[in-house]
Protein backbone atom coordinates (compact mmCIF):
# COMPACT_ATOMS: atom_id res chain seq x y z
CA UNK A 1 0.00 0.00 0.00
CA UNK A 2 1.15 3.52 -0.62
CA UNK A 3 1.92 6.29 1.84
CA UNK A 4 1.56 9.45 0.37
CA UNK A 5 2.85 12.98 2.11
CA UNK A 6 1.00 15.94 1.26
CA UNK A 7 3.47 18.91 0.73
CA UNK A 8 1.70 22.41 0.35
CA UNK A 9 2.89 25.60 -0.78
CA UNK A 10 2.73 28.97 1.50
CA UNK A 11 -0.40 29.36 3.94
CA UNK A 12 -0.44 24.99 4.45
CA UNK A 13 -3.54 24.58 1.93
CA UNK A 14 -6.42 25.62 3.60
CA UNK A 15 -10.10 24.39 4.57
CA UNK A 16 -11.33 24.17 0.59
CA UNK A 17 -8.03 22.98 -0.96
CA UNK A 18 -8.27 19.68 -2.71
CA UNK A 19 -5.20 18.59 -0.48
CA UNK A 20 -6.98 19.47 3.14
CA UNK A 21 -9.96 17.30 1.70
CA UNK A 22 -7.51 14.26 0.35
CA UNK A 23 -5.68 13.83 3.45
CA UNK A 24 -8.91 14.28 5.57
CA UNK A 25 -10.96 11.56 3.83
CA UNK A 26 -7.15 8.93 3.89
CA UNK A 27 -5.49 8.00 6.85
CA UNK A 28 -3.06 7.08 4.55
CA UNK A 29 -1.91 10.38 3.56
CA UNK A 30 -0.31 13.12 5.88
CA UNK A 31 1.15 16.35 5.87
CA UNK A 32 4.27 17.59 6.20
CA UNK A 33 5.36 19.57 9.01
CA UNK A 34 7.36 23.40 8.64
CA UNK A 35 8.07 25.67 11.35
CA UNK A 36 5.75 27.99 9.23
CA UNK A 37 3.54 27.92 6.40
CA UNK A 38 3.11 31.34 6.29
CA UNK A 39 6.82 32.47 6.01
CA UNK A 40 8.70 29.60 4.22
CA UNK A 41 12.34 28.81 4.87
CA UNK A 42 13.59 26.67 2.37
CA UNK A 43 16.19 25.44 4.55
CA UNK A 44 13.46 23.69 7.33
CA UNK A 45 11.45 22.81 4.69
CA UNK A 46 13.56 20.74 3.00
CA UNK A 47 14.70 19.54 6.94
CA UNK A 48 10.87 19.41 7.54
CA UNK A 49 9.74 17.30 4.02
CA UNK A 50 13.14 14.85 5.05
CA UNK A 51 11.82 14.64 8.35
CA UNK A 52 8.34 13.39 7.17
CA UNK A 53 9.75 11.30 4.31
CA UNK A 54 12.57 9.55 6.72
CA UNK A 55 9.73 8.51 8.99
CA UNK A 56 7.44 6.79 6.33
CA UNK A 57 7.00 2.72 6.57
CA UNK A 58 8.14 2.33 2.85
CA UNK A 59 8.94 5.35 -0.27
CA UNK A 60 5.78 7.66 -0.05
CA UNK A 61 4.48 9.57 -3.20
CA UNK A 62 4.93 13.32 -2.63
CA UNK A 63 1.66 15.03 -3.12
CA UNK A 64 2.71 18.69 -4.03
CA UNK A 65 1.25 21.97 -4.87
CA UNK A 66 2.88 24.82 -5.99
CA UNK A 67 5.20 26.11 -3.33
CA UNK A 68 5.58 22.55 -2.85
CA UNK A 69 6.34 21.55 -6.23
CA UNK A 70 9.94 23.82 -5.94
CA UNK A 71 10.57 22.43 -2.68
CA UNK A 72 10.41 18.87 -3.63
CA UNK A 73 12.89 19.71 -6.75
CA UNK A 74 15.41 21.41 -3.83
CA UNK A 75 15.14 18.40 -1.60
CA UNK A 76 15.53 15.20 -3.84
CA UNK A 77 19.25 17.03 -4.42
CA UNK A 78 19.94 16.85 -0.91
CA UNK A 79 18.21 13.82 0.69
CA UNK A 80 19.39 10.49 0.08
CA UNK A 81 15.56 9.44 1.17
CA UNK A 82 14.07 6.81 -0.96
CA UNK A 83 10.53 8.72 -2.59
CA UNK A 84 8.13 6.27 -4.95
CA UNK A 85 7.44 9.68 -6.79
CA UNK A 86 6.08 13.26 -6.65
CA UNK A 87 2.56 14.29 -8.12
CA UNK A 88 3.90 17.99 -8.51
CA UNK A 89 0.37 20.06 -9.19
CA UNK A 90 0.64 24.21 -10.79
CA UNK A 91 4.49 24.56 -10.73
CA UNK A 92 4.87 28.08 -10.19
CA UNK A 93 7.40 30.32 -12.08
CA UNK A 94 9.69 32.14 -9.98
CA UNK A 95 10.15 34.52 -12.76
CA UNK A 96 6.87 35.45 -12.84
CA UNK A 97 5.06 39.01 -11.31
CA UNK A 98 2.92 36.95 -8.94
CA UNK A 99 6.05 34.92 -7.24
CA UNK A 100 5.89 35.99 -3.81
CA UNK A 101 8.78 38.40 -2.92
CA UNK A 102 9.41 36.52 0.56
CA UNK A 103 9.87 33.20 -1.07
CA UNK A 104 12.25 34.15 -3.63
CA UNK A 105 14.31 31.93 -1.70
CA UNK A 106 12.70 28.41 -3.37
CA UNK A 107 13.49 30.07 -6.96
CA UNK A 108 16.70 28.82 -8.84
CA UNK A 109 14.99 24.96 -8.76
CA UNK A 110 17.17 22.16 -10.11
CA UNK A 111 16.46 21.91 -13.41
CA UNK A 112 17.77 18.55 -13.68
CA UNK A 113 15.68 15.29 -14.31
CA UNK A 114 14.18 14.52 -10.79
CA UNK A 115 15.53 11.25 -9.52
CA UNK A 116 11.81 9.37 -8.70
CA UNK A 117 9.11 9.62 -11.14
CA UNK A 118 6.80 12.85 -10.97
CA UNK A 119 3.75 13.75 -12.90
CA UNK A 120 3.36 17.40 -13.48
CA UNK A 121 -0.46 18.72 -13.33
CA UNK A 122 -0.97 22.26 -15.10
CA UNK A 123 -3.78 24.60 -15.58
CA UNK A 124 -4.31 26.71 -18.41
CA UNK A 125 -4.51 30.03 -16.96
CA UNK A 126 -2.33 29.98 -13.73
CA UNK A 127 -1.52 33.21 -12.78
CA UNK A 128 1.42 31.60 -11.20
CA UNK A 129 2.89 29.94 -14.17
CA UNK A 130 2.49 29.66 -17.80
CA UNK A 131 1.32 26.54 -19.71
CA UNK A 132 5.14 27.24 -21.28
CA UNK A 133 6.71 27.47 -17.95
CA UNK A 134 4.86 24.00 -16.63
CA UNK A 135 5.81 22.23 -20.18
CA UNK A 136 9.38 23.46 -19.42
CA UNK A 137 9.98 22.54 -16.11
CA UNK A 138 7.89 19.09 -16.73
CA UNK A 139 10.70 18.44 -19.71
CA UNK A 140 13.78 19.50 -17.23
CA UNK A 141 12.65 17.21 -14.78
CA UNK A 142 11.60 14.55 -16.67
CA UNK A 143 8.16 14.54 -15.46
CA UNK A 144 4.95 13.65 -17.52
CA UNK A 145 2.81 16.47 -17.90
CA UNK A 146 -0.85 16.22 -17.77
CA UNK A 147 -2.92 19.98 -18.61
CA UNK A 148 -5.89 19.55 -16.22
CA UNK A 149 -7.88 22.71 -18.06
CA UNK A 150 -8.32 26.30 -17.05
CA UNK A 151 -8.32 25.87 -13.44
CA UNK A 152 -6.66 28.83 -12.25
CA UNK A 153 -4.20 28.02 -9.12
CA UNK A 154 -5.79 24.37 -8.49
CA UNK A 155 -6.31 25.55 -5.05
CA UNK A 156 -8.66 25.95 -3.26
CA UNK A 157 -10.10 29.60 -4.74
CA UNK A 158 -10.83 27.30 -7.73
CA UNK A 159 -13.93 25.80 -6.93
CA UNK A 160 -12.85 22.06 -6.96
CA UNK A 161 -13.91 20.40 -3.83
CA UNK A 162 -12.33 17.05 -3.60
CA UNK A 163 -11.23 17.46 -7.40
CA UNK A 164 -12.11 13.81 -8.71
CA UNK A 165 -10.16 14.33 -12.15
CA UNK A 166 -7.04 14.85 -9.83
CA UNK A 167 -7.58 11.99 -7.83
CA UNK A 168 -8.01 9.67 -10.62
CA UNK A 169 -4.71 11.02 -11.91
CA UNK A 170 -2.75 10.42 -8.68
CA UNK A 171 -3.97 6.67 -8.25
CA UNK A 172 -2.73 5.90 -11.30
CA UNK A 173 0.45 7.95 -11.02
CA UNK A 174 0.50 6.09 -7.55
CA UNK A 175 -0.16 2.41 -9.31
CA UNK A 176 2.66 3.23 -12.33
CA UNK A 177 5.26 5.25 -9.65
CA UNK A 178 5.30 1.81 -7.62
CA UNK A 179 5.96 -0.94 -11.06
CA UNK A 180 8.39 1.49 -11.17
CA UNK A 181 9.91 1.40 -7.81
CA UNK A 182 9.38 -2.25 -8.13
CA UNK A 183 11.40 -2.45 -11.64
CA UNK A 184 14.38 -0.31 -10.14
CA UNK A 185 14.39 -2.23 -7.20
CA UNK A 186 15.43 -5.43 -9.17
CA UNK A 187 18.17 -3.46 -10.76
CA UNK A 188 20.21 -3.10 -7.91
Amino acid sequence: MNEFIIVPGIGGSGEAHWQTRWQRANPAMRRFSPASWEQPDLDDWIGALDAAVAAANAPPVLISHSLGCLLVAHWQLVSKDACAGAFLVAVPDPASQAFPASVRGFAGAPAGRLRFPSLSVASSDDPYGSLDHAETKAAQWGSGLHVAGALGHINGDSGLGDWAEGMKLLAAFASEAGRTALLDAGTD
